[in-house]
């Protein structure tokens, strides 16, 4: 697998070129194909996989939501014979010893909508993970996966690869994690913040006290009160009724530059404010003599202004040198802004 330099690139709809763009100032060369205008493309880079896959991890593009190499292709016959190409591939795969018994293989399929197919990705999945468990003994995941085969169809091609979840940048199928709506959720934005959890790696049990900055209805108040923080929220507009009373929570509700808080009082800092960003960082600025040095900050950068990289180096600079960058980020759920993952100095 070490020759294979042919990827397929997923990004938030409408953001394909930055991604590409940032794929192209690590590796020049790179050619690339659009296959979903905007939000799906091939790449080919110079490197061998290994290479390339960690220079992308240790310089992770911020736009690039998901990739999965390319390691056979075959033209589309819109017939069975596709599925008898997938199965012979994956009997192959195994007799190289690229896969092996015993382990935890997650078959991702994603079809595009103009694939004129007479098959779903659900029954290319259930027909590759009857030979999993039949032939190769292995154990058919979701998650969790030891190895991940990852399958896409389009108008033209069939394209098959196979790579550890952490190579893939998301062990969700193209990147697009999916959380399950509570029946009494507050808003959709706390899958944001769920998301930031999982793709940064962070352990909100490990902080106490939290500052929600704009904080209103209170998406994110509610998942950090989960976690067991007590958390300070700030907004002139009202929080959501199932979170009054709550002993966990203080509410001020006026406009941050109206509230005085204490020197070091958090050890977690989040906003997620519908804001022109560079207002936003000089509210958050204002503000960050109340988090503790050691402390993270979570803040989301609206892109209203379709300059992104000049953006983030706006808001660093004003956030700088009290917070340094961990990792900047558009995540599934960002949309029209991406995430910016802090820690103060």
């Amino acid at each position: 697998m070490t020759q294979i330099t042919t990827y397929i690139g997923t990004s938030n709809h409408g953001f394909a070129q930055y991604a590409q763009d940032e794929i192209r100032k690590l590796f020049p060369l790179t050619k690339f194909t659009l296959l979903v205008p905007t939000e799906v493309f091939l790449f080919e880079v110079p490197e061998g996989t290994e290479d390339a896959i960690t220079t992308i991890k240790e310089q992770e593009p911020i736009f690039l939501r998901h990739i999965q190499p390319v390691l056979q292709d075959w033209e589309i016959t819109g017939t069975e014979v596709d599925l008898e190409h997938l199965k012979s591939w994956l009997n192959n795969a195994y007799a190289a010893g690229l896969l092996h018994s015993g382990e935890k293989i997650a078959i991702q399929v994603r079809k595009e909508e103009r694939a004129d197919v007479p098959y779903a990705p659900f029954s290319v999945k259930a027909a590759l993970d009857e030979i999993l468990v039949s032939e190769i003994h292995a154990e058919p995941v979701v998650r969790y996966a030891d190895q991940i085969i990852s399958i896409y169809i389009n108008a033209k091609k069939l394209f098959v690869g196979l790579s550890k979840p952490a190579d893939n940048l998301s062990d969700w199928s193209g990147g697009a994690i999916r959380f399950m709506k509570e029946e009494d959720q507050i808003s959709r934005a706390k899958f944001k913040l769920l998301e930031a959890e999982q793709r940064f790696g962070i352990d909100f049990s490990i902080a106490r006290t939290a500052l929600d900055i704009g904080a209103a209805p209170g998406g994110w108040t509610s998942l950090l009160l989960e976690r067991g923080l007590q958390v300070t929220a700030i907004d002139p507009a009202a929080m959501s009724p199932r979170l009054l009373g709550n002993s966990s929570l203080k509410i001020y509700k006026k406009n941050a530059s109206d509230v005085k808080l204490r020197d070091n009082e958090f050890d977690l800092l989040v906003c997620d404010m519908s804001w022109d960003p560079r207002q936003m960082g000089r509210l958050v600025a204002d503000l960050l003599y109340s988090l503790q040095s050691g402390g993270t900050a979570i803040i989301t950068v609206k892109l209203m202004h379709k300059k992104p990289f000049q953006t983030v180096r706006d808001i660093l600079r004003i956030l700088e040198p009290s917070l340094f960058l961990l990792k900047a980020k558009q995540l599934f759920h960002n949309r029209e802004e991406l995430t910016l993952y802090l820690q103060k100095m």
